[in-house]
């Protein structure tokens, strides 16, 4: 019987754990456009900001972070205030076991429920996992920056899906 599964806000304490299931979208391969991966002080940092203007949520299974979930800002204009941008990263020993899922139900109830409106995804191409989990999830395409990113060796583009909340 597998363990019970738990959604719950994300503190400072999860900030290793988020930090390790990050790294390897990081550093070996294009998911992220980040060039080095944070510490979990950076982490902490991102959990505490973005929690506190949107939110960021963990799952949890066995005592055990299995993967992690965060809305934040989508632009700095004013009219973009009740839009937002989501993530969602799950750790390799959890993938396609229902987590992603699971976070984005829990995590796109509440950014409704703080007042956003619309919840975008960019998605780095290709991710056929990543694009299957949001289109389950309700989110539909809206369009590709091409060419926007340059990570390992080569341009890469990224896909926006959008979910009206």
């Amino acid at each position: 019987m597998a363990e019970a599964l738990t959604i719950r806000d994300a503190r400072a304490a999860d900030a290793a754990a988020c930090a390790e299931i990050y790294r390897p979208h990081v550093t070996d391969s294009w998911v992220s456009f980040e060039l080095e991966a944070p510490d979990s002080a950076e982490m902490a940092r991102r959990i505490a900001q973005y929690g506190a203007s949107h939110a960021w949520l963990v799952a949890e299974r066995g005592g055990a972070i299995a993967g992690y979930a965060y809305g934040s800002p989508h632009r700095t204009r004013a009219a973009y205030a009740t839009s937002c941008d989501v993530a969602i990263y799950v750790s390799a020993a959890a993938l396609r076991s229902g987590i992603g899922r699971a976070l984005y139900g829990a995590l796109l109830a509440r950014l409704k429920a703080k007042g956003f409106h619309a919840a975008f995804a960019g998605i780095t191409q290709p991710n056929s996992a990543s694009v299957a989990l949001h289109e389950a999830c309700g989110f539909s395409p809206v369009g590709i920056y091409r060419e926007v990113g340059w990570k390992m060796s080569a341009w890469r583009d990224v896909g926006w899906w959008q979910r009206v909340l």
